[in-house]
């Protein structure tokens, strides 16, 4: 072989190896903005459930919410003047025992 037919052989070979580089490099380019699509993709979904849970746990303490659990499950009531318990501080000493 001469010396321009090595020289031809060499700068083939570069061609092939520079466009299997190319074609390698825009292969990762796709994979990588594929990755990034499904992420943005994914943080767009988890915003949405951020805002639905915010807005779940806003509408479960209203005030209404609280007295419809405080009477369904805690068996509360309202309070009214007509129930009145007297708590005394001190029970008073039965008259005969000694202190």
């Amino acid at each position: 072989m001469s010396v321009v037919g090595r020289l031809n052989f060499i700068l083939l070979l570069a061609v092939l190896a520079s466009g299997m580089v190319l074609v390698r490099s825009a292969y990762e380019a796709r994979r990588l903005f594929t990755a990034v699509d499904r992420a943005q993709a994914e943080g767009r979904r988890l915003e949405a459930d951020s805002q639905r849970l915010q807005a779940e746990r806003h509408a479960q303490a209203t005030n209404l919410r609280v007295e419809q659990v405080a009477r369904e499950r805690l068996k509360m009531r309202a309070i009214s003047p007509n129930v009145i318990q007297a708590a005394e501080d001190h029970p008073k000493p039965s008259p005969g025992v000694a202190r």
